[in-house]
């Protein structure tokens, strides 16, 4: 028990919704206290955005106490009391419980229901990371630390709580969380902790593709999206969450797919650290491009139409991912959208170049283009170009596609390159032409 007078955790550094929680509870008579990453981060000097709690107040009795309350949840059952926007959670403390007793069940190792309750003590033994189970009672303001916690905190490294692989077992989201935590706190795992991902990555499959979409997020879409690749690919676990990625970084002989990837991630993480929007559809986009672009060109190779070669890829690439991953359809859509566009970005013709401008997805693609430099001195050339474009007025820009083609591409289209960016002339049904060959195959251009 680390009193008062030992520690930096203030109460003003606590959500009022968390302290209504706390005092609430406290005064009917139940013991209350803050618990897990909110405690964690308060002792890093950090600025939780949500904060648990933990009780030996049972769901129901949350409820009575609070009237601003709703009960969710089988697998864990848990009780969220509203203050307008903010949700603060509560849960009641675990006990060990083994399997078959009261409500606990486990399936090959995995628990599937747990809703057996204990002491404070037990509860910290139930609970993931060391880190992660410190509590801050409402009652004198202390730290309590059953595992050892602090002293993990002060040598920045993650241990688990128990057998590791009987852990992992229970829960395979644990390791995806460990790579998480260490590349969020940028803590170091402890081997103990880390042994098993090589054994183990691949029961991430039995875990729900929901789940692993929530878990997703936290990793790519919290501000170190980039820290949580680079830590997913070190240990292994890349391939067992997007194995088309950890499939098309292995082909990456030049780099530029990794340049790619880790240029989103990066973005990505400036925009969440200044407060801007980010979607997951962009994010998901860029990991997922490596594996489109390959079929999509392989297919291409064997005479299939550009367009539908493109779709096809990408319906096959979201086959895969979404069987482990779900990445919601309003996402997916997006993201295919975006997909399309880029071989577009080549087309020249006035028509076709306005028409581009206009798509909704027109920015999404366009940012998507100037990740794809170092592909290429083309596709770098190719990315000033519609930089360029959208500095110009509609008139100006109609005067500059009037040019021959030679001269608007802007360095980004030559010789039989510069042939494929015009516009193709229709053919009309009967009459002229019903008789001429239809080109073999797509031209240089199609296959970018």
């Amino acid at each position: 028990m680390i009193p008062r007078a030992q520690h930096n955790v203030s109460r003003k550094h606590i959500s009022r919704g968390a302290l209504r929680v706390l005092y609430g509870l406290h005064e009917h008579g139940f013991r209350a206290c803050l618990v897990g990453g909110a405690v964690r981060d308060l002792l890093l000097g950090g600025h939780p955005k949500d904060f648990d709690v933990a009780t030996n107040a049972t769901p129901e009795e949350v409820k009575h106490i609070f009237r601003n309350c709703r009960l969710i949840g089988r697998r864990f059952r848990l009780a969220h009391v509203l203050f307008g926007p903010e949700v603060v959670e509560v849960a009641t403390f675990r006990g060990a419980g083994v399997e078959g007793e009261g409500d606990r069940h486990l399936v090959e190792g995995r628990i599937v229901r747990d809703n057996v309750w204990g002491s404070i003590e037990e509860d910290a033994l139930r609970r993931d990371f060391r880190v992660n189970a410190l509590y801050y009672d409402i009652a004198d303001y202390s730290i309590i630390d059953f595992v050892g916690g602090m002293s993990d905190l002060e040598q920045r490294k993650l241990h688990l709580i128990g057998d590791p692989e009987q852990r992992y077992r229970e829960d395979p989201v644990r390791m995806l969380r460990a790579a998480r935590l260490a590349a969020k706190l940028q803590f170091t795992i402890d081997p103990s902790a880390s042994e098993p991902f090589a054994r183990l990555g691949h029961l991430l499959g039995d875990a729900s593709p929901a789940r692993l979409f929530d878990e997703t997020m936290k990793l790519f879409m919290t501000g170190h999206g980039l820290a949580s690749f680079r830590k997913l690919e070190d240990s292994g676990l890349l391939k067992h969450l997007f194995a088309g990625t950890a499939r098309a970084l292995a082909r990456d002989e030049h780099g530029a797919l990794r340049s790619l990837i880790e240029a989103g991630l990066a973005g990505t993480d400036a925009r969440v650290v200044q407060g801007k929007p980010v979607t997951p559809a962009f994010l998901f986009a860029v990991l997922l491009w490596g594996e489109v672009y390959s079929l999509a060109r392989g297919m291409q190779s064997e005479g299939v139409e550009r367009a539908l070669a493109w779709q096809r890829a990408a319906h096959q690439v979201m086959a895969e991912q979404t069987a482990r991953v779900a990445i919601p359809r309003r996402f997916s859509y997006a993201m295919e959208e975006i997909w399309a566009q880029q071989p577009r970005f080549a087309e020249r013709s006035k028509k076709r170049v306005f028409r581009l401008l206009a798509h909704p997805r027109f920015r999404a693609a366009y940012d998507f283009l100037l990740l794809r430099a170092a592909e290429s001195e083309e596709m770098r050339e190719r990315g000033e170009w519609w930089t360029r474009v959208q500095t110009l007025s509609p008139e100006e820009l109609s005067v500059e596609l009037s040019k021959p083609v030679s001269a608007n591409a802007a360095g980004s289209a030559t010789g039989g390159e510069a042939a494929a960016a015009l516009p193709k002339r229709r053919r009309r049904r009967g009459g002229r032409g019903r008789g001429k060959s239809k080109a073999a195959g797509p031209s240089s251009e199609e296959m970018s």
